[in-house]
């Protein structure tokens, strides 16, 4: 990674400086250890732009998520099982499994992370700003949003499912076709809320903006089901019993991008997303999958009721 590269060109040239003070073959003393000190001090505003130009920021890894969306993100009022305080909001921690893959990612890139609780229709907005440096939010690298921003390589892929109230008729569905007549939703500006176009003569109710909304309209009647990905299907049902997941046998059709996860990064910063890839690739599907089982686990009652 060149932000590597250049922190170690950095050291070397403060390192070349050294051994000539020690030789001391070249000028009067005092002459040499102030070039060493001005080579140093060059060589250490160097590394510090090198990373601050591939991440907008001087040692922070500013990442932005809702910290509203279990078991990816949420939020909780300690720092218990790992989760890391959000930036501005005194005494809210944020855990989940996109939390646990931003601390692998800023510790790779030996920076500190902050964690900068976003709106879902502000993330790319604040990332484009500058607000944050990148989205680790359960986000899919969509053809649209390709348009606007980049995208690392997938660190999750999920298949879609239909959560529904236990005792109701479509409980037992297995296929698309089950859910004609059925008011369904999902959350607004997803690629979930599209993919509901695909059942004949359901009833698509109006986006809402999380799931802790639409589990609370379909646990009043207000909505029969929504999309989501397993994940959240799993949380959901694990947390209310009241709750069934639907897995179909002839599902939605989407694309690998609809269903993949990636880290989304402002388009021109190639080093970040080289960077970011370079962690991705030593975190093996094993470990993904344990991450993200004992984040079902471990996320707040509170978040998933």
């Amino acid at each position: 990674m060149n932000i590597m590269k250049n922190l170690r060109i950095g050291l070397g040239i403060a390192l070349v400086g050294s051994m000539c003070l020690a030789a001391a073959g070249c000028g009067s003393k005092e002459e040499v250890v102030e070039e060493v000190k001005e080579a140093a001090t060059e060589a250490k505003e160097e590394a510090e732009e090198a990373v601050e130009e591939a991440t907008g920021s001087n040692g922070e890894l500013k990442v932005g998520l809702e910290c509203n969306y279990p078991p990816f993100n949420w939020t909780q009022l300690d720092d218990s099982n790992g989760a890391v305080p959000i930036q501005g909001a005194a005494g809210q921690y944020a855990g989940g499994y996109d939390v646990e893959i931003a601390k692998k990612i800023a510790d790779g890139l030996g920076m500190d992370l902050v964690i900068v609780k976003t709106e879902w229709d502000g993330l790319i907005p604040a990332l484009q700003g500058d607000v944050i440096d990148v989205i680790i939010a359960g986000m899919s690298p969509t053809a649209e949003r390709k348009e606007t921003i980049d995208f690392t390589d997938n660190y999750y892929k999920s298949d879609l499912v239909m959560v529904v109230k236990a005792d109701s008729e479509y409980a037992n569905a297995t296929k698309l076709e089950d859910f004609s007549g059925a008011k369904i939703t999902a959350q607004l500006n997803t690629f979930h809320y599209t993919v509901i176009d695909q059942i004949d003569g359901v009833v698509k109710e109006q986006a809402m903006t999380d799931f802790p909304a639409m589990r609370v309209a379909l646990e009043s009647g207000i909505i029969d089901g929504y999309v989501s990905e397993r994940p959240e299907g799993v949380s959901a049902t694990a947390a209310n019993s009241n709750f069934a997941m639907v897995v179909f046998e002839d599902g939605f059709e989407t694309s690998d991008d609809d269903t993949a996860i990636a880290a989304g990064i402002k388009k021109g910063r190639e080093d970040l997303v080289e960077g970011i890839n370079g962690i991705l690739a030593g975190i093996s599907e094993e470990e993904r999958t344990e991450i993200m089982d004992n984040a079902i686990v471990n996320q707040p009652a509170a978040e998933a009721e």
